[in-house]
């Protein structure tokens, strides 16, 4: 269960950083408080359903996208492939050209 809860706050924290909104614009458009979506954000408070669902329709996400899998990790992941993908390229191509 504390898993479900980590990828969660996660991937609410991603979402909203995504969004370039800060705690308190998320806690407006969720209509509840600062202070509990930063604890929601550390870990030490988890929310009700009803949050969940006003904290999603904030983000404009659907809930299910805070679930099922951990967003940030996703995207991560994409990056560093195409670092390593594409940064010896590149700087190949550099070498090359200039």
């Amino acid at each position: 269960m504390d898993d479900f809860f980590e990828i969660f706050r996660l991937n609410m924290k991603f979402y909203r950083e995504q969004r370039k909104i800060s705690q308190s614009q998320l806690a407006i458009g969720a209509d509840c408080t600062n202070g509990l979506i930063g604890q929601i954000e550390a870990g030490t408070t988890k929310p009700s359903f009803d949050r969940i669902i006003s904290i999603a329709a904030a983000l404009k996400i659907h809930p299910a996208d805070l679930f099922l899998r951990n967003a940030s990790t996703t995207v991560l992941e994409a990056k560093d492939k195409l670092r390593k993908k594409l940064l010896p390229q590149i700087e190949e191509f550099i070498e090359k050209e200039m």
